[in-house]
């Protein structure tokens, strides 16, 4: 949880994200090596990241450059590694913003700039980004390397910039945390499918957007789409962590108070978008459905199918319609909803995406059409990595009759 926090304390001081990592790296060795005999200190994540930074300041010194160096660090390495409160709030002291506007600068692919921030801001694995992009593991791992080498070799300011520049990253920042995200709110793989630390780090990088660009209408839209999300956490799993369905959810359980940050959000969202509404804010405006209906039967689905169409015209993807067809699903029935996924089995970026079949099985078994609908749902299982959704998926095969 704390290795982001890690790389981006000692990037800010050796300038290389690769290099930053690789301290990170050797901070958690030495911590293996002395903590079982020293005890865990009281702030483990202080004692790593003064541990890289340690390395950091060692391995300025071994490139002749520490003098330099050291007019922008100070000349005491503070024991503790809380950032100082910033005189001005546009330029927000926040490693973890800095390194997530250096790993989205425009030198590199927007592809490259997704992987590469979620692999050091999200902390996740090559599989787990592989998954997330629907792409080959080794196409992430020949990205993440490019990427490191290209700001390297480019010598990237480790900042967060201002004016144009920043407006002209932004698109990729929004879409990165939007993925750290996601990834923590359905895990792809492991045995556990929340993973808290993911979400609450997306969401807070998404209110410190939202004090940094105020007048950005898709600040506002992602901060309102992660305050709703966020909102149902407690109530997505049950007592041993399995998956708990949106329809099953216990909706007393659901955070009232995220979902009035969600409204204010999407209410500025609104009111800075002028009426033209963008990706963000349109899915935030999906969630405040959710959100604003007391009971799963007062969903208004119909709203929600329209909601998806706009989404769909202004962002074609696979995915906004598989999530389209559900909403018709449940707006005018399972029978008008199959020909819609039916439609999207041939499409490349769904071929190994579990939800697809998932949702085709619940169609089919809505429709009485047991046995086709168990197939499904064991295929589904088969293609989700995590351990949780697996088993969730072969009870309802078994469940299903047929």
């Amino acid at each position: 949880m704390e290795f982001p926090r890690v790389v981006a304390g000692a990037a800010r001081i050796v300038r290389d994200v690769g290099i930053a990592e690789e301290l990170a790296q050797d901070a958690l060795v030495a911590a293996l090596e002395r903590w079982p005999s020293d005890g865990v200190p009281d702030n483990p994540g202080a004692w790593l990241t003064t541990a890289a930074r340690r390395r950091a300041v060692d391995l300025v010194r071994r490139r002749e450059t520490y003098a330099r160096k050291l007019a922008e660090i100070g000349r005491d390495l503070p024991a503790a590694v809380a950032p100082e409160e910033p005189a001005d709030p546009d330029a927000i002291d926040d490693d973890l913003l800095r390194l997530v506007f250096t790993a989205c600068h425009p030198v590199l692919s927007a592809e490259a700039r997704t992987a590469l921030t979620l692999r050091l801001l999200g902390g996740l694995t090559t599989a787990e980004i592989a998954r997330a992009f629907l792409v080959p593991e080794p196409t992430v791992a020949q990205r993440v390397v490019r990427a490191k080498r290209t700001l390297a070799t480019r010598n990237i300011a480790f900042e967060v910039p201002c004016g144009p520049d920043r407006e002209a990253r932004l698109g990729s920042v929004l879409g990165v945390i939007y993925l750290i995200f996601n990834e923590g709110y359905a895990a792809t793989a492991g045995d556990d499918w929340l993973r808290p630390a993911l979400c609450e780090d997306a969401l807070r990088l998404a209110r410190v957007l939202t004090g940094l660009m105020p007048d950005e209408p898709e600040v506002h839209g992602l901060t309102a789409l992660l305050e709703f999300q966020s909102a149902r956490a407690a109530a997505r799993t049950g007592p041993d962590g399995e998956p708990v369905l949106l329809k099953d959810q216990n909706r007393s359980r659901w955070n009232r108070l995220l979902i009035a940050r969600g409204v204010t959000a999407l209410g500025r969202a609104e009111a800075a978008s002028g009426g033209a509404p963008g990706p963000y804010a349109l899915q935030a405006a999906i969630a405040a459905c959710h959100a604003h209906a007391l009971r799963y039967e007062d969903t208004d689905w119909a709203r929600i199918a329209t909601l998806y169409g706009v989404l769909a015209a202004r962002a074609p993807s696979p995915v906004v319609e598989l999530n389209r067809a559900v909403a018709v699903s449940m707006a005018e029935g399972p029978a008008a909803a199959l020909p819609l996924v039916d439609a999207l089995t041939g499409a490349a970026a769904l071929r190994d995406y579990h939800l697809l079949p998932s949702v085709r099985g619940d169609l089919l078994a809505r429709l009485g059409r047991t046995g086709e609908a168990r197939a499904e749902f064991t295929r589904a299982a088969a293609l989700t990595r995590n351990e949780r959704e697996r088993r969730m998926l072969l009870r309802r095969a078994e469940e299903t009759g047929g």
